[in-house]
């Protein structure tokens, strides 16, 4: 039978164009060259991943791509790699199953510089991992938390960028925790060093948070109304920058979207409506400003102080005192006390901005806390971690923040370097593997550069002394930092100095920083004064947000921004260096965010920083697969005799019987002194195969066994049920009181056609040919199928027209419901006769398996109907007749069926135009039952199966020769948050304040710059220079990749024979094959019958020999 429906193998189709290679250790040339050449051509073929080995490269495609559905999903679960085109959910489900297999924890290190695409993997990798996971309905909760942090994060902790529109101004190592049988039934976030700098101050062309702009575009008029939000250029902290809106984002579906992520997480209504309260005071404490009068600072329009003194809870006189003022202690003579000290225009400027900051970072803490505990586990087992970290960055002015940013960049870079190229080749030395060094440029110096203690001290370590012995902030600091650093490390070859700052060479390129602020930012130092203001606040929540004991005496320095970072930085270095990890190298194609533009000297530098030529060259030279003895052993155990259950012996003796007992070339492998290691993926894969089909036969002898047992038991009971139905009414077949009932008698587990018939997921519960007689009492085959809600009658068809005329297809000529059953006539005699009433029309139908079939129809009946199926027994019985549309039957009609009896024990018939008689020989007599001795050793009537080759003879050939025919956008959720539109300042503040009046802002600068367009320096998204770390990789000499050996010819492909076809011909059953003349046809197998098994278009079938010539 042709197939109608074309099944394609995957997204990238076996018969497709081929774009590159998919893993770029089969280039045939490795340079840089080559490398971007076919990160090009597969790129502007959509095809945005490509391996190296086992590290995944993925290019930023900047549009939707269409191959992440669930489709995708399917087809990479537990696959292995080589299967299917390279997919970020192949690196997931590697993951995924190494946990589960190995009992290791695993993580991800999504790496690359920013807007490269690394937010939109992490994603993916935690939406693979839920859709594959299973559990109940404490797992769904933890996977929709998993999923719904996304959004939430992503709203207070990513920003517009002149780099990217969606950029993470935050790190996070999400550690998903898994139980024993991988469930994901916990999680906790760490987040790294939140940009507070971007709530107060930011470059031209950039956004703040994207939760400012998502609350005053999705705010409802009672939020408008209590939070007084007006425009975005109303507000200070938003209105200097000059950027709004972005293309790509919608901010008020988004709001909406951040609200159902809150929910989902579990934070109460009122504690969502206090955190968009205090987004909104930290916009109008903005809008407070300073004028100088007498030397000292006052504020400008008191007026201001209103709504954030409202919003916080606070008192606005004293809101304004703790702006302007500072209370300081002084220590003389053993005794202290404590004096006000008036601040200057920018000091209190500094103290608005240090309030503002400090209360957004703490709501976002506050965030990243509801996050984990409510997704909080008492005991962690195996879990998965994803980095999603901000990216290497290089912007006009790079301060402080990027700094840290980039810092930590070079801490991934160097676990990179050490796990992949260093780590790799130190252990080929250790275990004594033979191995030629490949030499690359190691970024320690760089690392050591920023964050040594001593000898000589890094960059973090001088800005912490020059913070703890500075007291004031400002330009004084920041020149004492630049003179001391000139002084310590101003040699270092990855170091330079210029008259407002210094240069770092990173391993991404050169990055000029300026060092004003540097001092300022590192202190990070929040004032006793606003502590104190903060927690006395009207509202507890906001309280809550500041628990420090300001009563404590302080002991020691301070912690610093930089220290912290550092300190967070090793940490994770720590905790990933415990799991076992997984890359993903994300790739910028250009700057211009646009789809297909291809900037080949961006990528060539991203290709060259990022090492992937000396990753390809370990990892062409190396091995795939590394194991100790032991593990190897456990693993693969099952394999042969000798090594299951357990080795006994030597561990390297056995490992080699293994690798020997699967025939393993020997250049496929090395013993080293405690360790396997495999060449080649393959290799692996045929083991791995290999266990699977040991497993899977064992696992089968242990089911059928399993399912035998229980088979017996069922068919014992269901045979006893239904000869109870046919107890003292029907006459019983001598062979069929005692036989086994299997239930599918047509092997429909490998007919896929006949199961597209049926409805989606249904059980087949019987399954036989049988005969039905229309209204002439003529005969027809028909397949008889029986589900737990339909019967269904099948029949055979021969198609007439269109490109697959004379293929017989299945077609289905009767459904009928259960329910819809009036009752089922049979004689009382030992035919094989039933007829089935219907409403519409009756069935009369000659099954050979009655039994089975009418004690299956009984007990299905009274599940769906909860009554008991009504059974006739008679010698003289009726069919009601379906009605026709047209000719003489239009009226339906009736029909008779008379039972006499006759000799032996086949059914003779004898039609009129109304009657059948059926004559039949006497049988058991209706009082038999099935003897217990019998019941599970007896099978007179054996099974019929489909046979393998057809009863007929092959047809000659014909007579004359025939001529043949040579932005998955998101959706807005349709929630209703009926909070969002009460008054939002209703039973959150214990105090009877009142709504204050709303000044409008009036600004002399922005008079100015009316009319002025921002003006947008770009200068900086040009490609960097690449410093001494470019001069370095540049300056490695590097060995003939293989040393100098010749590239392997590759095995020829096992060519099957092949015949061409002399003479069409068309398939008369389901499993033969339709050809025309001149067809190829591969042979898979021949037959002295005249039928060979061929394969056709993809087809496998039946056809006859005589109608082809080998070739």
């Amino acid at each position: 039978m042709g197939s109608k429906t074309l099944h394609s193998q995957s997204w990238q189709s076996y018969n497709v164009k081929q774009s590159g290679v998919d893993d770029m250790v089969l280039l045939s040339k490795i340079n840089e060259d080559a490398i971007m050449e076919n990160l090009r051509k597969r790129y502007m073929d959509d095809y945005i991943f490509t391996y190296i080995g086992p590290v995944l490269i993925s290019v930023n495609p900047f549009k939707q791509m269409p191959y992440f559905g669930d489709r995708e999903v399917e087809m990479y679960q537990g696959a292995a790699q080589y299967e299917n085109p390279p997919h970020i959910y192949a690196v997931a489900d590697n993951m995924y199953r190494n946990m589960l297999i190995d009992g290791e924890k695993q993580c991800v290190i999504i790496s690359g510089e920013s807007g490269a695409g690394k937010t939109v993997a992490a994603k993916f990798i935690m939406s693979y991992i839920s859709k594959v996971s299973g559990g109940g309905p404490r797992v769904q909760h933890i996977k929709d938390i998993i999923l719904q942090s996304n959004p939430l994060l992503e709203a207070f902790g990513n920003a517009k960028t002149v780099r990217n529109n969606n950029s993470s101004r935050f790190g996070k190592y999400f550690e998903i925790q898994f139980s024993s049988g991988g469930e994901p039934d916990g999680g906790r976030i760490s987040n790294f060093l939140l940009e507070k700098s971007r709530v107060v101050t930011r470059n031209p062309g950039e956004r703040s948070f994207h939760i400012f702009y998502q609350l005053i575009e999705g705010a409802s008029d009672d939020q408008r109304r209590s939070l007084a939000i007006t425009g975005l250029d109303y507000y200070s902290y938003l209105n200097q920058s000059g950027s709004y809106k972005v293309d790509d984002i919608n901010d008020q579906r988004d709001c909406h979207e951040t609200m159902h992520a809150m929910s989902v997480i579990g934070i109460p209504e009122q504690e969502q409506a206090l955190v968009l309260q205090i987004v909104a005071g930290v916009l109008h404490l903005g809008n407070v400003g300073f004028r100088e009068a007498s030397n000292y600072a006052t504020v400008e329009r008191e007026e201001m102080l209103a709504f954030p003194a409202f919003l916080l809870g606070i008192d606005q006189t004293r809101l304004k005192e703790k702006l302007t003022s500072r209370k300081m202690d002084s220590k003389w003579g053993g005794q202290s006390e404590s004096i006000d000290v008036t601040l200057n225009v920018e000091q209190a400027c500094y103290t608005r901005d240090a309030l503002a900051k400090a209360l957004y970072t703490r709501l976002f803490d506050f965030l990243v806390e509801s996050i984990n505990k409510a997704m909080v586990k008492d005991q962690q087992e195996i879990n998965i971690g994803v980095l999603d970290i901000y990216g290497f960055e290089i912007f006009q002015k790079n301060g402080f923040e990027q700094f840290c940013i980039n810092f930590v960049n070079e801490k991934l870079q160097q676990i990179f370097i050490e796990l992949t190229l260093k780590a790799e080749q130190d252990e080929y030395m250790q275990e004594g593997i033979r191995w030629t060094a490949i030499e690359y440029f190691n970024n320690k110096t760089v690392c050591d550069l920023i964050e040594n203690r001593v000898n000589p001290p890094g960059i973090m370590s001088i800005l912490d002394d020059v913070c703890a012995t500075m007291h004031a902030v400002g330009e004084g600091a920041d020149s004492t930092l630049l003179q001391k650093l000139r002084a310590q490390i101003g040699a270092h070859e990855h170091f330079n100095t210029w008259r407002q700052g210094f240069i770092v060479h990173h391993y991404a390129g050169k990055v000029v920083y300026e060092a004003g602020g540097f001092c300022e930012r590192n202190r990070d130092v929040l004032f006793a004064d606003l502590i104190e203001l903060m927690q006395s606040s009207d509202i507890s929540f906001i309280q809550a947000l500041f628990p420090e004991n300001l009563s404590a005496e302080k002991k020691g320095r301070p912690t610093t921004a930089g220290s912290k970072i550092k300190k967070q930085a090793n940490d994770l270095v720590s905790t990933l260096m415990k799991c076992t990890p997984h890359y993903i190298r994300c790739i910028k194609p250009n700057e211009t965010k646009k789809a297909r533009d291809w900037e080949a000297a961006r990528v060539k530098h991203q290709v060259e920083y990022l090492g992937l030529k000396e990753n390809i060259r370990v990892r062409r030279a190396g091995y795939a697969y590394r194991r100790p003895f032991q593990k190897f052993l456990r693993r693969y155990a099952i394999l042969t005799k000798e090594t299951w259950p357990s080795w006994k012996g030597d561990e390297r003796q056995g490992v080699l019987h293994l690798l020997t007992s699967t025939n393993m070339d020997q250049d496929q492998f090395q013993l080293g002194c405690t360790k396997v290691f495999i060449k080649a993926p393959e290799s692996i894969f045929l083991l791995e195969e290999t266990r699977d089909r040991k497993f899977d036969g064992y696992a089968r002898a242990i089911q059928k066994a399993w399912r035998k047992h229980k088979a017996h038991q069922t068919c014992g009971q269901m045979r006893e049920e239904a000869s109870e139905l046919f107890l003292n009414r029907k006459e019983r077949r001598k062979h069929s009181v005692n036989r086994n009932f299997l239930g599918d008698y047509l092997g429909t587990d490998h007919q896929p056609e006949l199961q597209l018939l049926l409805g989606k997921g249904e059980r087949i519960d019987f399954a036989d040919k049988v005969t039905k007689y229309d209204r002439r009492f003529k005969g027809i085959k028909r397949d008889l199928i029986l589900t737990p809600k339909y019967v269904y009658l099948i029949g055979r068809e021969m198609v007439k027209q269109g490109p697959e005329r004379g293929c017989t297809v299945m077609v289905l000529k009767r459904k009928i419901d259960l329910e819809k059953i009036l009752a089922l006539s049979l004689s009382t005699m030992q035919d094989d006769f039933l007829i089935l009433h219907e409403q519409q029309y009756d069935s009369l139908l000659e099954c050979t398996f009655k039994t089975e079939f009418v004690g299956l129809l009984s007990r299905h009946f009274q599940e769906r109907t909860q009554k008991k199926l009504p059974l006739k027994f008679s010698n003289r019985l009726n069919l009601k007749l379906k009605k026709e549309s047209w000719g003489p039957w239009s009226a339906g009609g009736s029909r008779q069926v008379h039972f006499v009896q006759g000799q032996g024990e086949q059914a003779v018939l004898q039609a009129s135009s109304k009657r059948l008689q059926v004559s039949i020989g006497p049988g058991l007599p209706n009082t038999a039952l099935p003897t217990k001795k019998n019941s599970l050793t007896h099978q007179s009537s054996p099974p019929r199966v489909p046979q393998n080759y057809p009863t007929r003879p092959a047809p000659p050939p014909p007579v004359s020769q025939q001529n043949g025919g040579s932005n998955a956008t998101r959706q807005p959720t349709n929630q209703n948050y009926s909070f969002l539109h009460q008054s939002t300042n209703q039973g959150l503040m214990s105090s009877n304040m009142t709504l204050p009046f709303l000044p409008p802002t009036f600004n002399i600068m922005q008079l100015k710059d009316r009319g002025n367009e921002v003006q947008l320096n770009l200068d900086c998204l040009r490609v960097p220079e690449q410093g001494a770390a470019g001069a370095q990789r540049e300056m490695l000499s590097r060995p003939t990749p293989g040393a100098g050996r010749p590239k392997p010819t590759p095995k020829p492909k096992l060519q099957l024979p092949r015949c061409k076809a002399l003479y069409a011909y068309d398939a008369q059953d389901t499993d033969e094959l339709s050809f025309n003349a001149d067809d190829i046809i591969e042979i898979m197998e021949e037959d002295v019958s005249g039928w060979w098994t061929g394969r056709l278009r993809g087809k496998r079938g039946l056809f006859p020999n005589n109608h082809v010539s080998k070739i």
